[in-house]
């Protein structure tokens, strides 16, 4: 057990927040008579929900946190909305309009509301949302308002597209754009403002996929409108496209890839079930208030509605590691919702290494790097399955979502709950449950699969393995043999001799551990393989690294791929060739051609492996880089980019539609002696690291 945090929470809405939600739209009990909001038919009177706009004169929202006057908005509108006096009067418009939808059927739903829906792309989602109305399970009110407001933010960034070119990435931007005002018109904008594009109005998009609002914190009725005007923006639409005669088109969604990369946990088992929803409601880390929502995702899990159960772990991950981000950086305060976007606490401040004031966040030391590479690996890093802002921007098919996500982060989560349990508890669950006990270990031991320093050990690995089979290409009989009589081969031999200096050079720098043992005075080429393997499993640390180490491992990362582009490109070309001199198809300077392959290939092999390990070693002494001064930097970078310049153009001449194998040839023999000259100048990383200059044993 880490730490016990007394739970007297009631709210994690800070006084104006819960005001603005629970509140300000309750005032006002006057009864709005329905057939003024929407017709028999479906159609949305706009007019009636435009005119419960207030505005005021500064465009400047002001809102009040006990004594403290906030400007709740860092930019100034065009026309300042007075949200408060807005959601007032929209108070009984959406109680009129939840009673109303609470009053039909499925089918009258359907048939009234279904042709203004479809322009989101996902219809069918909207049957469930009607489903869970009437249900009034407050939970499922919830979800359904986070499922919709992420679907509505992708769909109204199809319809920006239809004018604008680059999409606003946050919805609030999105909202406030001149582009969907002149689909929508202002007043409509606004209408949206208020219900989840600003801070200063209900906000009820951020307040629940940031996971301030509890279940109960939420009234039926802004679901309920915000379903209607969903409907009504498709009503909308229609008439622009008609008007315009655009067609809508809708982005295609993110499929998850190089998931198998992440997939580290076993599988969560029905005995790990049940003991964690015994977890669940001892740990610590769960606020009493948001209890149901882990109960829910653990039914959704059972219920193979796996998307639903990463919403909500998702969710509830970001309240309870707040919850422990407050603790440990004392500032209790944190874990409510705040009077401006600037002051919000979310994923991205709580995994931060420093604070917005400068200091260390003690999160990161107090979670451990485990835990740390896991939630950046599944949440930040760009190459990562980015798991949180993909699903909250509608970006994922939901039906589609991969049970090997949700149970990723399920099982993650059931290890981060037990850290917060108390230890004969714990202690318990250890010796009697094999499957915690596994779950666990595998925890405790993960590292970072989506950083660059892990993508550059997978390409080195990918393109050792690519090279690995050259040998094993056949060859027509006689080929080789002509093309030793028709080439000479000192060039080659000078620059594989060269090769082998430089790769001895570079052995001495191999950590003594990870050594490879061999009789000889240098590392046979047979051994090279072995060599690359070892020195990708070394760990490097990831977490928190400076940009001149990203800047290197970009550049490095660039030259990798240009180097797995070439092994492919041999490979094939000398396949198809092989197939062509055997069934007599090459002329007469196709074949010389091949020939030239054949005989370069001598060459390019042990070059690749020579640029691989130089990588390797590198990316090894990755963090050398910071005690480099500016020149000294400059110049390394240089230097890798010539190496890159050297890959990029031998990528270019092995290609199919070029096959300029002598050229590749010259130009390796060129891009040799930089490295050495540059070798020399003992300016590498390895050269600056720690090292032991003994010979390989």
């Amino acid at each position: 057990m880490e730490i016990l945090i007394e739970d007297p929470i009631t709210t994690c809405l800070s006084p104006s927040v819960y005001d603005m939600i629970c509140k300000l739209g309750f005032e006002a009990r006057e009864n709005c008579d329905i057939s003024s909001i929407v017709t028999q038919n479906g159609e949305v009177c706009w007019t009636t929900i435009t005119d419960c706009m207030v505005y005021t004169e500064s465009g400047i929202c002001i809102t009040r946190c006990g004594a403290v006057v906030l400007t709740c908005f860092l930019i100034l509108e065009a026309q300042g909305l007075d949200y408060g006096g807005s959601v007032r009067l929209l108070g009984p418009v959406c109680q009129a309009v939840h009673l109303h939808l609470s009053s039909l059927t499925k089918g009258q739903f359907e048939t009234r509301y279904s042709p203004g829906l479809q322009w989101t792309g996902v219809p069918e989602l909207f049957p469930e949302m009607f489903d869970a109305l009437g249900s009034l399970q407050s939970l499922a009110i919830s979800l359904s308002l986070m499922k919709l407001t992420s679907c509505l933010e992708r769909a109204l960034a199809d319809v920006y597209l239809l004018i604008g070119k680059e999409c606003p990435f946050l919805l609030r931007d999105l909202i406030a754009s001149e582009e969907l005002a002149q689909v929508f018109g202002q007043s409509v904008m606004d209408v949206l403002k208020v219900f989840v594009g600003s801070p200063c109005g209900l906000n009820l998009r951020n307040v629940l996929w940031h996971g301030f609002a509890a279940p109960q914190e939420i009234p039926p009725k802004y679901c309920s409108m915000m379903i209607l005007l969903t409907a009504g923006l498709g009503q909308l639409l229609k008439g622009y496209l008609q008007q315009t005669k655009f067609t809508l088109a809708h982005r295609p969604f993110i499929t998850l890839t190089s998931l198998e990369d992440l997939i580290v946990f076993p599988d969560v088992t029905y005995e790990v079930l049940s003991v964690l929803e015994e977890v669940m409601k001892k740990s610590t880390f769960i606020l009493k208030i948001m209890l149901p929502y882990w109960e829910v995702a653990l039914i959704n899990f059972k219920s193979n509605r796996f998307a639903d159960c990463a919403i909500l772990l998702l969710v509830q991950l970001e309240t309870g590691l707040r919850k422990v981000f407050a603790t440990v950086n004392k500032c209790p305060k944190r874990l409510l919702t705040a009077e401006s976007t600037a002051l919000y606490t979310t994923f991205d401040e709580i995994l931060a290494k420093h604070l917005n004031d400068g200091k260390i966040n003690q999160l990161p030391l107090f979670l451990g790097e485990p835990a740390m590479e896991f939630l950046w690996d599944f949440l930040n890093h760009q190459e990562g399955p980015r798991l949180r802002d993909r699903l909250s921007h509608g970006e994922i098919s939901l039906p589609e979502f991969p049970k090997e996500a949700a149970n990723q982060l399920l099982a993650f989560s059931f290890v981060l709950l037990l850290r917060f349990i108390d230890e004969d508890l714990l202690s318990m669950f250890k010796q009697e449950k094999a499957a915690v006990r596994a779950l666990v270990s595998v925890a405790e031991a993960y590292g970072a699969r989506c950083h660059p320093v892990s993508q550059l050990k997978k390409q080195v690995l990918s393109c050792e393995r690519s090279i690995g089979v050259w040998p094993l290409l056949p060859l027509p009989e006689g080929s080789e043999r002509e093309a030793q009589r028709s080439e000479g081969n000192s060039e080659i031999n000078a620059c594989c001799s060269l090769i082998t200096e430089i790769v001895a050079e570079l052995c001495h720098h191999v950590p003594e551990t990870h050594r490879v043992p061999h009789d000889s005075e240098h590392l046979p080429p047979e051994k090279w393989p072995q060599l690359l393997r070892e020195l990708c499993s070394i760990p490097v640390r990831t977490l928190f690294c400076p940009r001149a180490v990203l800047e290197v491992l970009a550049v490095l990362r660039k030259v990798g791929a240009h180097c797995r582009r070439v092994c492919g490109q041999v490979a094939a070309c000398a396949e198809l060739r092989r197939r062509q001199w055997e069934d007599r198809s090459l002329r007469s300077r196709q074949r010389r051609n091949y020939l030239r392959l054949v005989h370069s290939i001598k060459l390019l092999s042990p070059m690749l492996y020579l640029i691989l390990l130089l990588i390797a070693l590198e990316s090894v002494n990755i963090h050398v880089v910071l005690g480099k001064n500016t020149s000294e930097y400059q110049q390394y970078l240089r230097f890798l980019k010539s190496v890159l310049q050297y890959t990029e153009n031998l990528a270019a001449y092995t290609s199919q539609d070029k096959n300029k194998w002598d050229e590749a040839v010259n130009l390796t023999q060129a891009a040799l002696l930089k490295i050495w000259t540059f070798s020399e100048k003992k300016q590498m990383l390895i050269h600056l690291a720690k090292k032991s200059t003994s010979k390989v044993v």
